[in-house]
Order: C-alpha cells, then structure tokens, then sequence
C-alpha cells in the first residue's frame, strides 16, 4: 500500500477526510492508497456550497459566454491531463490504459461543446389573445444537480453530467462512486484550475447508506442525475420522494446483437468481440447477447471463439494487454455464480468460465451457447466478459428475441439489407440502435434507454432540457400601469371614446395621435411609430 491520499473537493478547497476506506488494485488485488469517506455532514457542506454559489452574484450574474470560456478551459485541462487521469482509471478501476487514454482524451471534446452552447439558450415570445399583453418565456437554471455516477467510464459520464448544468447556470455536487474514485478526485483539481467560483462544483465519495442517501434527499436539491444500477436507482427514487428533485436515471442493459446471414461476418465478429469484451465487459452498453442466424451460426462461433481465446489479458498498465481485471472482487463472484447457475440450467461453454492465473480479479472471455432465453446467463447483466448466444430462423423471431427483456438501452444489427436494417431499427426497443458498428458515441446525440435501462436522456442538445426552468413574464401596456387591468382598461375605454365622440367633428389631421385601444401599445391610428397621447 503506498501513502496516496485523496481529498473530497468541497466549496473550492480540498478538506482533510475525517475517515477513510482503502481503494483496492484491482490488478493486484490489494489496497494502494486512501479514500474520504464523505458523511452526511459533509454532504450538507457540499449542497450548502452549492447553494450558495447559485445564489450569488458571481455566479448567477456571470454570462452564459463566459460560463462556457469556463467549460471549454475545463475541457481542455482534461486534454492536456489525459496522461495522468488515465493512469489513475487503470490503477483505480483496472480499466486497460489504452481504453482510458482514449476515452478521456474524448471527454476533453464534451465539455468544449457544452461551452459552445452555454450562450445559445433563447427566450421566446408569445403572442396571446390579448393586446394589453406581452408574454416572454425564458429559461433559468433549474437549481443544484446531484449528480451520481459509477466508477466505470466515470470521468466520460461526469461529463455528460456536469457539462450541461453548468452551460445552463445550475450548481453541482457529485458523488463518485465508493469504487475506484481516485480519477474523479483528481479531476476536481482542474476544476479549481479552470477558474469555477467556489462552490458551484463539489465533488466528493462515499457510501451510499448515508452519502448517497443524504445527497439525493437533500431539500436543497432540485435536480438528481443518476448512473448506476437498477436496484440503486429504485432507492434513488424513494430518496427523491423527500425533495421531489426532478430526476434521470441513466442504468444498465442486457443489450442484444442482431447477426444475419447476409452481414460481412467479419466486420461483424470484430464488432461482437469489441462489444462485450472491451472494458472486460463492464459498460452498460455492453452487446452481451449475441442472436445470430442459425445458417451461420457455427461458421460465426467458431470466428469468436478463435478471436476471444487470441485477447491478451494482462496488466491493464500495460498499452499491449488487450484485457484487464474486473473492478471488484464481489464483481468476479457475482459473473461465476451466474455462469455456473447457466451452465447447470443446460447452457453450452464455448470458451472461458475460468480464472486466468495470477493475482487480481481477473476473469476470461467468456461465450456460451444458451439454447434458450430463460438461463440466468441471458436474462442478467452481468456486467463482465460474458456473452450468450442464441439461434434464429426469421427476421420476425430475431425481433422477438432482441424485445425479450426488461432493459432497453443499447442494440446492434449486422446486415447488408437496408430495408432490413430499417426496420430492425425501427422496431428493437433499446434507446440506441447501431447498424453495422457498435459503441459509437458523440456529444451532439442524446443517449438514455427505455425499462429497467433508465429514464430521460443525456447528451447532445436535449440534454438543456434537463436544466432549466421556464419563467412566464408577462408585461402590461404601458399605458396601464399597475391597477387592476379589467378596471382600468375599461376606464380608459371609456374615456377614449368621449373622447373621440368630442373631437369627431375636428379635421383629421387633428385627430391623428388619439389613442385606438384595438391597436397595440405604441402604434397609432395611422400606423407609425408615434405614441398616443
């Protein structure tokens, strides 16, 4: 274990921990360094900071131009840090630091385009029914955003996350996760170096039993953005019924790869293997069911088997391990138990199910033949190097199979037909649908999934809307006033016409500023720009 220390990031500064927890190695399997274990006490600092900073001058009456100068300054800190922030991920969460390196180095490019858009909210008129009204609505920051996150891809989806609260003005505490945070606490230094005003992002750890828990129940919170799994969410929920925090759920999946005969199977073999064993399958996108036409359902298995008995797996430090560890040991004994209850239940092993030798958590690529959808192996995320495969005759059945359970996030079809790949796009319930590729993300898309895979969407323009209120503002004619507006305009209706029956017989010219109460404020009769007097 070395001396490695790491520090909540609360109201600017970097608090000493009043407790902490080991972080393990997951490539070695023992502690090497020390992590604050937030409280409900610094909970309440953190969202009371928060608070504050959105109620300030600073920050409330800062520009939507120069909040995003901040978001792309943040964002190219993160560039410029690549290096060290990926090396923190592998040692942290065993993620191998080829994956890490190019990840972060894209998630610079979030928070550039969240910048650009900071300034490009727009209020909008109205045009009511009535002419002594004008009616604007505008947008404001719907307040403070809890945003809690998991500790795969955890700097990726913080950026998603933090990048358009803070475009539209919100403040932000977020939670990472009591796995593998060393990389997010971390990037709070280039928070503090890109010039954010204290307190209006807060970033600290804990557990979820009391920092969790008091972070997404808090009164002060309007907004809780959520990564995680389902059961997690469901507590998240229930916490949410204290504040009634509008809320996201972005979870996990069971997401199916849709493999026809008439794919250039190569492409597609490559896109199956980078699809469940990268990150050794621990992404919430991972293609972990594999439906593939039964014609070519041997010719097919026999290309992954040869493909994922070839991966590298070693040291995730290493830029030639093609694999690494999973995250946690609770992780690796979840993945056993599923596969060994799949494999008793009739499933088929057609490589892996063992433990590579050596010290850490790792665990090999894994593909088994399921025969049928009811086994643990298919219905479960596992969220490991495990894929199931399952047969079909027709196109009807394969969309049969791709629909058949709870999750809805994720999905990839493999086909030369465009027609058939339109309409398997068109009909899989999953929040994305890649044809022919898989995992190919950007800012500019919206992203979320449908079920037990999470509610509303992050990413791309949308995701705005997520952040801010709208205000009404309604503005009376100004030759109203204050007073009642049924009384007075009736009123001055009727002052207008003793007034015009007075001067009906005078010469037109005389009569041009009276005022026309069927015209809008500051046009006269004759259609210009004078006011009546």
């Amino acid at each position: 274990m070395t001396d490695a220390v790491f520090r909540n990031f609360i109201d600017g500064r970097f608090d000493e921990p009043s407790a902490t927890f080991d972080s393990v190695d997951p490539s070695a399997g023992t502690a090497w360094a020390r992590m604050p274990a937030a409280s409900e006490a610094d909970v309440d600092r953190a969202v009371g900071a928060a608070h504050r900073a959105l109620r300030s001058d600073l920050w409330r009456r800062m520009t939507a131009t120069a909040r995003g100068k901040l978001l792309v300054k943040l964002g190219d800190l993160v560039a410029a840090n690549v290096g060290r922030l990926a090396e923190l991920e592998t040692r942290d969460t065993g993620k191998i630091i080829r994956e890490t390196r190019a990840q972060i180095a894209y998630v610079g490019d979030y928070y550039r385009y969240y910048g650009g858009l900071a300034d490009k909210h727009e209020g909008t008129h109205v045009p009511v029914d009535k002419a002594d009204l004008d009616v604007t609505i505008r947008s404001e920051p719907i307040g403070v955003v809890a945003a809690v996150v998991p500790w795969n891809s955890q700097l990726f989806l913080s950026a998603v996350k933090l990048g358009p609260a803070l475009a539209a003005g919100c403040t932000i505490v977020l939670k990472a996760s009591e796995d593998g945070p060393a990389p997010l606490l971390a990037f709070a230094e280039l928070v503090h170096e890109a010039g954010f005003p204290a307190g209006v992002v807060n970033i600290l750890t804990g557990f979820g039993h009391d920092c969790g828990r008091r972070l997404t129940s808090h009164p002060l919170v309007s907004r809780v953005a959520f990564t995680g799994g389902p059961s997690t969410a469901r507590a998240v929920v229930r916490n949410t019924a204290e504040n009634l925090a509008y809320t996201t759920l972005e979870l996990g999946g069971k997401s199916p790869v849709v493999v026809f005969a008439d794919a250039d199977l190569d492409s597609a073999a490559n896109a199956v293997v980078a699809g469940i064993f990268a990150a050794t399958g621990q992404s919430c996108v991972a293609g972990s069911r594999l439906l593939v036409e039964r014609s070519v359902k041997d010719e097919f298995l026999a290309r992954l088997k040869r493909k994922a008995e070839a991966i590298r797996i070693g040291d995730p430090q290493d830029p030639a391990t093609e694999m690494g560890p999973l995250a946690t040991l609770r992780q690796r004994d979840w993945i056993e138990k599923v596969v060994a209850e799949s494999l008793t239940a009739g499933g088929m092993l057609v490589t892996g199910g063992t433990r590579p030798v050596g010290s850490g958590f790792y665990y090999a690529p894994t593909i088994i033949d399921a025969g049928g959808s009811d086994l643990p192996c298919v219905r479960e995320e596992l969220f490991g190097p495990v894929l199931s495969v399952l047969a079909f005759d027709s196109e009807a059945q394969a969309l049969a199979l791709a629909n058949d359970t709870p999750f809805g996030l994720a999905s990839g079809v493999f086909t030369s037909n465009l027609g058939k790949a339109h309409r398997m796009a068109r009909d899989i319930h999953a929040g994305v649908v890649w044809v022919n590729t898989y995992r190919a993300v950007s800012p500019l898309v919206p992203f979320g999934g449908y079920g037990l895979s999470g509610l509303g969407r992050e990413g791309g323009r949308r995701s705005r809307r997520h952040q801010r209120l709208h205000a009404l503002e309604i503005r009376m004619d100004q030759h109203l006033g204050r007073a009642d507006p049924r009384s007075l305009r009736h009123a001055l209706s009727c002052a207008g016409r003793r007034c015009t029956e007075k001067n009906k017989n005078r010469p037109t010219e005389e009569n041009d500023n009276e005022i026309d109460f069927d015209r809008p404020a500051g046009r006269t009769a004759r259609g210009d720009s004078r006011q009546g007097r």
